[in-house]
């Protein structure tokens, strides 16, 4: 990896991190414990699913070392959260919202990992 990689990949961090924000904004406002965090939902499914193709790029050898590090490190590091999920998680328990909890934990964990297949099947070659 080089130096250049881990600066590029540091400032598609800080930009996936600002598009995060930025959609939270729009798509819910303020972050409320009554609401179903679906904004924390969107961006782990979408980061999930570019994990999937970058996975499947690398496996039919279409992504180098350099661009994995840049995309799934900084890029989906940047827009995806596994701390404001658990926090909202926790908010949705502690508020008496224990179905919301599970709905939203399981509709992570199920559109997360079937993103990143679908991503990573529509890589062509990398089933093969």
């Amino acid at each position: 990896m080089s130096v250049v990689a881990v600066v590029v990949a540091l400032a598609a961090g800080g930009a996936a991190a600002a598009i995060r924000y930025g959609l939270s904004v729009l798509l819910a406002g303020p972050s409320r414990a009554e609401e179903f965090p679906w904004t924390v939902l969107l961006v782990n499914a979408v980061g999930s699913g570019i994990g999937g193709v970058v996975l499947g790029l690398a496996h039919v050898g279409g992504a180098s070392a350099d661009l994995q590090l840049i995309i799934l490190t900084g890029v989906c590091g940047g827009l995806t959260t596994f701390s404001t999920f658990s926090v909202e998680t926790i908010q949705l328990i502690t508020h008496g919202r224990w179905r919301s909890a599970v709905v939203s934990v399981g509709a992570n964990l199920v559109a997360g990992f079937g993103a990143c297949i679908l991503g990573y099947v529509l890589v062509p070659g990398a089933l093969g």
